[in-house]
């Protein structure tokens, strides 16, 4: 056992909850993650316009892009078990580097359905390779009873770039240049992150393989669902993170035509309410994972989280459709969604304490869940949208937010894990505590 080092003694970048080894990989993220949030606020109708043919069709495509994501964000897990992190992120970089250029140089320009789908969807597996690969470091890397602090470090970076800074940096370019010329933007700002990352890395500890050495690859990847049916807690923080940002990915879907159009406030308008949401995130997701080291981790996540996400959900739709002349109403109500969604931050740290023998399987399944939120939210669009309506969706949404909130209670952490955090101890140590 590892007693951590008292407050006094530690760099003040780890007093504040940032791993010190790590550090260059957020700042790296953080670019990253700008470049891959650059379309998200008008990736839909440039769809629609680029050769997809309508909103619904832009729908299709975009749900084939989550679904991907959903592959890569599994994968992320699965993957660096075995191969270590270090080179899943560099995967999940040339992946997104690759098909970007294709979907750009070669599907936009030919106006082809049938291209955009292809070349668009594929790319979906490079972010969650890139970003979630290195999630799988920081929770392996970081002291037990911090993970809370590290984890809100990784979603300020996260969703600093997908949707925030990258939504206000199109918002900027795109009345300028126009949305092609701002997508070639965001592939130099995915390959700056991703080189400073992995340079700044190349000297950090675990990086490398997770697994025991007679883990296959094929063993870690089947382990990695069966984990989820043979630990059921472990399958029931994977549903809860799929809702913590299903209904985010599917508002993209269906309120830039509700805001922008419907209330007049335009693409610029919409594009600003975008970076509200992860403005008020990023800074969010600091405070409660830090709160929830404190506070708890399941008190956190149920109130702070789930019971409060219902409420902005509702807010989110009906209060500015309600007020629809008072544009600094829409702001209020985006900020109120982002800061919510920043209190799922303690379902990362439950799930990577639920299985201490398997760590690199459970964040799989947490990495999985993250990936299905891009597929399911603008599947229950797609689905429902035309039977129930923008205000219908926005009710399914929040009504899932209260499942969640009432299934936070089944998270129960083992005792190796309880007596882990207490002394300190990073994941590795706790999978060390376990096998002994």
């Amino acid at each position: 056992m590892t007693a951590s080092a008292p407050a006094e003694s530690r760099h003040f970048i780890e007093r504040i909850g940032l791993p010190r080894n790590l550090a260059w990989g957020f700042l790296g993220l953080l670019f990253f993650m700008i470049g891959d949030g650059v379309e998200s606020g008008f990736i839909a109708p440039f769809l629609a316009e680029s050769g997809a043919g309508d909103a619904t069709r832009a729908a299709v495509v975009i749900t084939a892009y989550g679904l991907t994501v959903t592959l890569g964000a599994w994968l992320a897990g699965a993957l660096s078990d075995v191969w270590g992190p270090r080179r899943v992120m560099m995967i999940g970089l040339g992946v997104w580097g690759v098909m970007e250029v294709v979907f750009l140089a070669v599907a936009v320009p030919s106006g082809n359905f049938t291209l955009l789908l292809v070349a668009y969807g594929l790319r979906g597996f490079g972010y969650p390779l890139f970003a979630y690969g290195f999630l799988v470091w920081v929770l392996a890397a970081s002291p037990s009873n911090r993970l809370g602090s590290a984890v809100g470090w990784f979603y300020f970076a996260f969703t600093g770039g997908l949707p925030t800074l990258g939504s206000l940096l199109a918002s900027g370019t795109e009345p300028i240049i126009g949305k092609y010329m701002t997508l070639w933007i965001s592939l130099g700002m995915v390959v700056a992150g991703g080189i400073v990352s992995l340079a700044g890395l190349r000297n950090a500890h675990g990086g490398g393989r997770l697994a025991d050495p007679h883990v296959t690859t094929g063993q870690s990847i089947l382990n990695s669902v069966a984990i989820a049916f043979k630990r059921p807690r472990v399958g029931l923080g994977c549903v809860i993170r799929i809702i913590n940002t299903a209904p985010q990915f599917g508002f993209l879907v269906f309120l830039p035509m509700v805001f922008a159009d419907q209330l007049g406030f335009g693409t610029p308008g919409w594009l600003l309410l975008v970076f509200t949401i992860g403005f008020a995130n990023i800074f969010a997701n600091l405070f409660f994972g830090i709160l929830s080291d404190k506070l708890g981790w399941h008190r956190t996540l149920r109130w702070g989280g789930c019971f409060a996400s219902a409420a902005s959900a509702l807010a989110f739709y009906f209060v500015p459709m309600h007020v629809s002349q008072e544009y600094w109403v829409a702001v209020a109500c985006a900020a109120f969604f982002g800061i919510t969604l920043a209190g799922f931050t303690p379902i990362s740290v439950l799930m990577s304490l639920m299985a201490p023998d398997q760590k690199g399987n459970s964040i799989a399944v947490l990495n999985l869940g993250a990936g299905a939120a891009t597929f399911v939210g603008p599947g229950i669009v797609a689905a429902f949208l035309g039977l129930v309506g923008p205000g219908g969706v926005t009710i399914i949404f929040a009504a899932l937010y209260v499942i969640a909130g009432i299934a936070v209670s089944g998270l129960k952490l083992p005792k190796e894990a309880l007596d882990a955090v207490a002394h300190g101890e990073t994941m590795e140590e706790v999978h060390e505590a376990h096998d002994a």
